[in-house]
Parts: structure tokens; C-alpha cells; sequence
């Protein structure tokens, strides 16, 4: 007797994902196929206005075309250049590793707001900003460039944040990070890109980066 689910054929198995796994790295935040043939390292500032313009131009084909296929695999580095770093890192680090990728993404889109809020600072908030524990100061630059707000509405509770920002052990992490990852890759400024191994001259924009990822340049 022949069963008659054997005569039904077997579903084609689904497409991974790989967008949307995220994985935790020494320095930083891996997307995508941890085995891709293509390792690329991006080092971002999140006050750095060529690094939003390079996720704003990059986003859609990196994914669709690079990271999607599997082919390619993307590590964001935080690069500190200031304080306001310190503390938006310390925000898109906050919580599990499947949360990075959407604050990683919450930051720069908004990054032309929180910036204006920061150049029309009162020597108040700028004394607030360079005095005390270092959980109060990140506190005080998260409120103050309305950290809190876009982080509530991404789903995280005000205590939630309060602990991200004042944990001291993890600030020192990203900055010993931030200084290991220029003492082996020198980069002259952000962003920069490193492909499998190897750090791009000359290379900032993604129009810059996309005919380093093809094969003839591998």
C-alpha cells in the first residue's frame, strides 16, 4: 500500500535569512553568513554625517545583493571620535544581539536632529556633559539629544537604558575596542572598510566599496 503523503512532493526548504541574524563579534556586530566568502568590516562614527549617507546609500543593494545571497558578510565597528559616540554605541549595544541592527539603523536616520540638538548646547548641558560618574554623563547626553525617546520607542523601558548607559565595564570595552581596531587597521577617517583582511585605500563612500566585493577583485 503506498501512503499518500509519500506522493506528495516535499516543500522546497526555506531561504535563510541571513539579514536578520546578528551576531556578536569581539569588536563588534556580524550580518549575515558568519562562513560568506567576503568578510567586511565597517568602521562607522554615529556622529559622522559621510557614514550616514554611506548606510543611507548602501542599505538596500548591500542587502538584497550581497548580504542576502549569502555571499557576503558585514561586521559594524563603533569608531569613536567623541564623547556623543561613546554614548550612542553604548545605546545600539544595548540588549541582545538581534536588537543592534534596528538601534544601529534608529541612529542614523535620526542623526540630523540629535546632531542640531548638540550644536545649540547651553554651557550648562556641556559642563553636564564633562563632570561626574560616567553613567551621569551619558545620561545627561542621551537626555539632552532625546536618546531616551527614540530608544522608548523602539520597545526598551527608561530603566533599561539608565543601565546600558552606566555600565562602566562595557563603555571601557568599546573604547579599548575602538583603539585595537585603529591600531590594526589605520584608517585615515570614517567610514572605512576592511575586505577580508584588508583595509581599503581611499575607499569612503559605498559607490567606492561595491566594486571591491565583486570577484575580480578578490
Amino acid at each position: 500500500m503506498i501512503v499518500a503523503g509519500a506522493m506528495v512532493a516535499s516543500a522546497p526548504a526555506a531561504a535563510q535569512d541571513w539579514s536578520a541574524q546578528v551576531t556578536p563579534t569581539e569588536r563588534g556586530y556580524l550580518i549575515g553568513n558568519p562562513d560568506a566568502p567576503v568578510q567586511l568590516i565597517t568602521f562607522v562614527s554615529y556622529t559622522c554625517s559621510h557614514c550616514k549617507t554611506f548606510e543611507q546609500d548602501a542599505e538596500a543593494e548591500l542587502k538584497s545583493s550581497y548580504i542576502d545571497k549569502g555571499s557576503t558578510a558585514v561586521e559594524v565597528r563603533s569608531a569613536l571620535r567623541n564623547i556623543v559616540d561613546l554614548a550612542a554605541t553604548m545605546l545600539t549595544t544595548c540588549g541582545p544581539a538581534d536588537r543592534f541592527l534596528g538601534n544601529h539603523e534608529a541612529f542614523f536616520a535620526t542623526q540630523d536632529e540629535w546632531l542640531a540638538k548638540a550644536r545649540d548646547l547651553t554651557p550648562e548641558q556641556q559642563a553636564s556633559w564633562q563632570s561626574g560618574a560616567l553613567g551621569e554623563r551619558m545620561k545627561a547626553i542621551a537626555t539632552d539629544l532625546g536618546f531616551y525617546p527614540m530608544m522608548e520607542a523602539r520597545g526598551y523601558t527608561s530603566a533599561e537604558i539608565d543601565a546600558c548607559l552606566a555600565d562602566e565595564q562595557h563603555a571601557a570595552a568599546i573604547a579599548n575596542n575602538s583603539s585595537a581596531d585603529y591600531t590594526d587597521y589605520p584608517y585615515p577617517g570614517t567610514p572605512s572598510f576592511v575586505v577580508n583582511g584588508t583595509l581599503l585605500d581611499n575607499v569612503h563612500s559605498w559607490q567606492g566599496l561595491k566594486p571591491e566585493l565583486s570577484p575580480d577583485h578578490l
